[in-house]
């Protein structure tokens, strides 16, 4: 299967694409700009006319990162833009091939339900408030609509994406990598996790089935509190201190990011992966954790 994956350079991209050349795929990664030494593996590409042959699948990754820096009004539009523009010049394009690709998987994630307390969220559940959500819920029509009506569509929500050297953890691991186990706010927000691997299992599943379609929640299912992951951080770090961080200060810091990423949260369960068979390496937050510090 030739396979078209944008974002292929990104935390989950750059993952993703070793393994579907793995499992002897034809790759191309559209890009902004094509190197003076390119691999040898897979074809970079700067727009879709450049590809080599016909695209059977689209994986669309593409984004600027949620959490890449403060949200001000230009970069707020940027992770729009960079979503939605990809989308529709892609099924622009696609959409007046000979041979349109007949599986699109779409990136989405699980802030499309919005702040939520205790319920607990499976694919069925509605939309929520906010600009993540309205990202989400742009994002995933637009997806529907450069599929088209003859293609299998997949919709990945993904959680908080954990893997050791890129994405959140990083960031989330920094104090307790200095001996300070801290949560957020009150410490009672959900966390939607998922280990890199079993997100790029579960995308490679999705490719492979036939079968599967519709919306997926790629979250590991068990969800924890913000006080849950700081319990289990402290299972592959010593620390020395526990203070929560204020809710006030996360804002002063970071701005309206918090309140739509940090603060807020949702439980979510991966039900439609779940029924589709997939089994998670790294099911437990504990099991992920001391894999990815090599404990």
């Amino acid at each position: 299967m030739h396979v078209l994956v944008t974002g292929g350079t990104g935390f989950i991209g750059s993952a993703l694409v070793p393994e579907l050349l793995g499992a002897g795929h034809q790759v191309s990664v559209l890009t902004r700009r094509v190197p003076d030494s390119p691999p040898q593996s897979f074809a970079l590409v700067e727009s879709p006319a450049h590809l080599p042959n016909p695209v059977d699948c689209v994986i669309n990754l593409a984004g600027a990162s949620l959490a890449g820096r403060r949200w001000s009004r230009a970069y707020k539009d940027e992770i729009v833009r960079s979503r939605l523009e990809t989308t529709r010049r892609l099924g622009e394009f696609f959409g007046s091939a000979d041979l349109p690709p007949s599986l699109w998987i779409n990136a989405s994630a699980v802030g499309y339900y919005g702040h939520q307390q205790d319920g607990l969220l499976d694919e069925h559940a509605p939309t929520g408030e906010g600009f993540a959500a309205q990202l989400c819920r742009d994002w995933e029509q637009d997806a529907v609509r450069a599929a088209g009506p003859g293609a299998r569509l997949c919709i990945a929500r993904f959680g908080v994406v954990l893997d050791r050297d890129a994405g959140a953890y990083p960031q989330m691991a920094l104090p307790f990598r200095f001996g300070v186990a801290n949560w957020i706010g009150d410490g009672d927000q959900w966390l939607s996790w998922v280990h890199r691997r079993d997100v790029v299992r579960a995308l490679l599943l999705m490719v492979e089935r036939a079968d599967m379609q519709g919306v997926f929640n790629v979250t590991a299912p068990l969800p924890v509190s913000s006080r849950g992951f700081c319990d289990a951080m402290e299972q592959v770090h010593r620390t020395f201190l526990r203070i929560p961080m204020p809710a006030f200060l996360m804002r002063a810091m970071v701005g309206e990011m918090a309140d739509e990423l940090l603060i807020g949260g949702q439980r979510v369960e991966p039900g439609a992966l779940e029924d589709a068979g997939f089994t998670f390496s790294f099911a437990s937050l504990g099991f992920a954790l001391r894999q990815i510090e090599g404990r």
